[in-house]
């Protein structure tokens, strides 16, 4: 194929012009964590009452997702695995206090039963408490 002069020159100066390199894109610098690096406290914590904790005070309503809900079930499950084997080791009739927990304000719908072997004097005395109970109960 030829071309006249003026479109050779034309083709020859795009050229020069049209091959250029790209440039290289810049690295981002690495100090930006990733958003798998940044988590909120809710995504990390372990222990179920901090984390109970802190559902409470991201929620403005007291409403939870139910994926935190699952994790939070999660962490108590594990934390009541964790003390079941302690618990086992002890040879003591009581069982000992743990710090962390608080009790129960208010009325619970179940009573709450101690742990004695069925038909010992002490299961007799708790049965005959409960039973004076509900006289004085039946009385009012």
């Amino acid at each position: 194929m030829s071309f006249d002069p003026r479109s050779l020159e034309r083709l020859k100066e795009l050229g020069r012009t049209l091959p250029q390199a790209l440039p290289t894109p810049e690295a981002k610098p690495a100090s930006t964590p990733k958003a798998s690096e940044r988590r909120h406290k809710v995504e990390t914590e372990q222990n179920p009452e901090q984390l109970f904790r802190e559902l409470m005070q991201v929620s403005p309503d007291g409403t939870v997702p139910e994926h935190l809900m699952q994790r939070l079930k999660e962490a108590e499950q594990r934390s009541q695995a964790e003390r079941r084997p302690a618990t086992a080791a002890t040879s003591s009739p009581l069982p000992a206090p743990t710090t962390g927990q608080r009790p129960i304000k208010g009325k619970t719908t179940r009573p709450q039963r101690p742990s004695v072997a069925p038909g010992s004097e002490e299961e007799s005395l708790y049965v005959a408490f409960g039973q004076l109970l509900l006289e004085d109960e039946a009385e009012d």
